[in-house]
């Protein structure tokens, strides 16, 4: 049975579930090599233009593999399986689609990462979150990395001492994720958000993706100056000029994802 499954459940829409249930979703060295190997392959892929991650079973995803780990306990391993996981959740926020967490259950560790290096994340309300690796005597520090760029700094902190969990209501508050629904409508309502962002002009959503987080890492100057080239650039796109130009005219846009979408 695959790890994964892929399904395109509208147009330009993919939505690719982790298939492990019964180890609630965690991420074994084979998971994170086909999880990295297809969000390679799909940021490649310009018919697809959002993607939903989502997972089967009670738990999105329970951190890394701990029995898998525990195997062959040497320091080159494991620096060799955290080096692999990180570069899988970096190519996440490399790609130019949007990437959305669709997050139904527990999230912990290396799982509330994932979902905190989603571009947006919906939750149902029976979801929680945490990186609990302090339980264990392991500061969950790759996780930090994620969490720590979706939380305020204090807020972070504490969930990686204290191990704690967070409710979906409480995670939505500190930033970890968008939206939060009842369970039986996760799915209707992370479709709907996903057809949001189809409806925009696909250039101007890459072009944005990309730029929101380069410019974060960058000084404010250096942000201002990359930020503007893009704005150039995108304002040549033919669906930016029909866009503005009918913004002017006061009428809706001819043609493209823009006449729908006003």
């Amino acid at each position: 049975m695959s790890n994964l499954i892929q399904e395109v459940i509208s147009s330009g829409l993919l939505k690719i579930t982790l298939n492990r249930p019964e180890a609630f979703n965690s991420l074994s060295e084979a998971v994170i090599k086909e999880l990295h190997g297809t969000l390679q392959e799909v940021s490649g892929d310009p018919t697809i233009r959002v993607v939903i991650l989502a997972a089967k079973g009670k738990a999105f995803c329970a951190g890394h593999d701990l029995k898998e780990m525990m195997q062959d306990p040497a320091e080159h391993f494991y620096q060799t399986l955290f080096k692999k996981c990180s570069e899988m959740m970096l190519t996440v926020q490399a790609m130019p689609q949007p990437v959305i967490a669709q997050v139904q259950g527990i999230a912990t560790a290396a799982g509330c990462q994932l979902v905190a290096m989603c571009d947006l994340a919906v939750a149902s309300e029976k979801a929680k979150f945490a990186v609990s690796g302090i339980n264990l005597g392991l500061f969950c520090s790759t996780p930090g990395v994620a969490v720590s760029r979706n939380m305020l700094r204090k807020q972070a902190l504490e969930l990686l001492l204290t191990g704690e969990f967070l409710t979906a209501h409480e995670a939505k508050a500190r930033g970890l994720v968008n939206r939060v629904v009842p369970e039986e409508k996760l799915e209707e309502e992370t479709k709907a958000l996903a057809e949001i962002i189809l409806s925009k002009p696909a250039q101007a959503v890459r072009l944005g993706k990309q730029l929101f987080y380069r410019q974060l890492e960058k000084p404010i100057q250096e942000a201002y100056n990359d930020a503007g080239s893009v704005m150039a650039c995108n304002m040549m796109d033919p669906d930016a000029q029909e866009g503005v130009q009918a913004f002017i005219d006061k009428r809706k846009p001819a043609g493209g994802p823009l006449a729908t979408s006003h």
